[in-house]
């Protein structure tokens, strides 16, 4: 690419976005801006300051974004009870879309004509981060220096950072055995041993969750409030979406709840297996179904799971900042003004058990009618002859002419 004059550079500080930041360096004579984001990952961001200062960068971006990431993004794909191929919550995914959001933002702030990200060319954060960058910024140019470059194995890497004196903290000879990435809604592990689809993980891998076996011996009860289906307090303390995501990580790793193990098939065409730890997401999504199913009319409800999977794959896929994704959400965002009310639940040794809605305002359930007592007259069951008749009608005519 020519006229290339400033880059940002989404940047961890860790070994891959050091090595790109020095590459971008000199394969394009540029200066860089690094962007670094707190979304939730549990680590400290801020070392990545001093790391970018010791190479020379004097424009540097360092964002606290839990608030935004779990209020714009995690809370409206929950609305949806979003799930992609009847497992996955959607971890990784999600985040993509503010961090390109970020940096074509500030790309425009400091008149960078490009962008660049450390996402491999197998994967799919690629494109992820180019498709929203794209549709926020149509102009904008982007760097992908693992689809460019030689540096196609770990040891290359290790060599490039010795030539050019880049300080990395993993030292040569020792192995990091998974790649991870996490955030406020889920960590995800990939590689190693986990690229054999037979390999049990290792229990040692899990780092936000005890095993089942290990979990307490007594359930923990939790009551969540609801407010236009997101929820805005747990067990009578009212909490930001960000601090909601913080507290059912704690209470749900503790109870051995979120671990997941799938092979899943990426937008770019291959399958990969990779695990999961995802105790919020997993205590949300029975916990919004659970409320839904008391405040939504019925067939809003179905046509909410005809559509889902369309909006799981849109996010997976890359498309959140898409047109189709947004009127989507419009129509999803709607459903949700009646989708008031509690939920009570219980953790158990990594179960999610419903044992509880109400809504004082909201609910749709009618006791006088469901109930196996005397209705008093409030359902007339002889009226439901006449709708098996009527239903069953293109059945038996169907029927005679199988016989036939």
């Amino acid at each position: 690419m020519s006229n290339i004059n400033k880059v940002v550079l989404a940047y961890s500080g860790g070994l891959d976005t050091s090595i790109i930041l020095k590459w971008l360096q000199d394969t394009y004579d540029c200066e860089v801006v690094t962007f670094t984001a707190d979304i939730g990952q549990g680590e400290e961001v801020e070392p990545a300051r001093a790391k970018a200062e010791a190479m020379g960068i004097k424009e540097i971006y360092i964002e606290d974004l839990r608030e935004e990431f779990a209020r714009d993004y995690v809370f409206p794909m929950f609305r949806a009870n979003t799930i992609y191929e009847g497992e996955y919550l959607l971890g990784t995914s999600i985040a993509r879309p503010l961090i390109a959001k970020r940096l074509v933002e500030i790309a425009a702030e400091v008149g960078a004509q490009a962008i660049s990200h450390g996402a491999t060319g197998k994967g799919n954060d690629q494109v992820r981060f180019e498709l929203g960058a794209y549709a926020l910024s149509p102009d904008i140019k982007v760097i992908a220096p693992w689809r460019e470059w030689d540096l196609n194995s770990r040891q290359s890497l290790l060599d490039y950072a010795e030539k050019h004196n880049i300080p990395v903290e993993m030292k040569r000879g020792k192995k990091s055995p998974y790649s991870m990435d996490a955030n406020s809604l889920h960590i995800s592990y990939e590689g190693d041993i986990l690229e054999d689809p037979w390999a049990e993980p290792e229990e040692s891998m899990w780092r936000w969750t005890v095993s089942p076996e290990n979990a307490p011996d007594k359930a923990t009860y939790l009551e969540l409030t609801y407010q236009k289906g997101d929820i805005v307090a747990i067990n009578g303390k009212k909490m930001s979406p960000a601090q909601v995501m913080e507290y059912l990580n704690k209470v749900g790793g503790e109870n051995g709840i979120g671990r997941l193990d799938i092979v899943e098939n990426r937008y770019v065409g291959m399958k990969s297996r990779g695990c999961y730890e995802t105790p919020a997401g997993t205590i949300m999504l029975p916990a919004h179904r659970a409320i839904e199913s008391l405040t939504l009319d019925r067939e809003v409800a179905h046509l909410k799971d005809e559509l889902m999977p369309r909006y799981a794959s849109l996010i997976y896929n890359g498309y959140w900042w898409a047109p189709e994704r947004e009127m989507l959400q419009e129509m999803i965002n709607a459903s949700q003004k009646t989708v008031n009310g509690k939920v009570k639940l219980k953790l158990f040794k990594g179960n999610v058990i419903i044992v509880g809605r109400a809504s004082a305002t909201d609910s749709l359930f009618d006791e006088s009618i469901a109930t196996f007592e005397d209705d008093a007259g409030a359902y007339n069951q002889k009226d439901a002859e006449g709708f098996i008749k009527l239903n069953a009608l293109r059945l038996k005519i169907a029927g005679k002419h199988t016989k036939n």
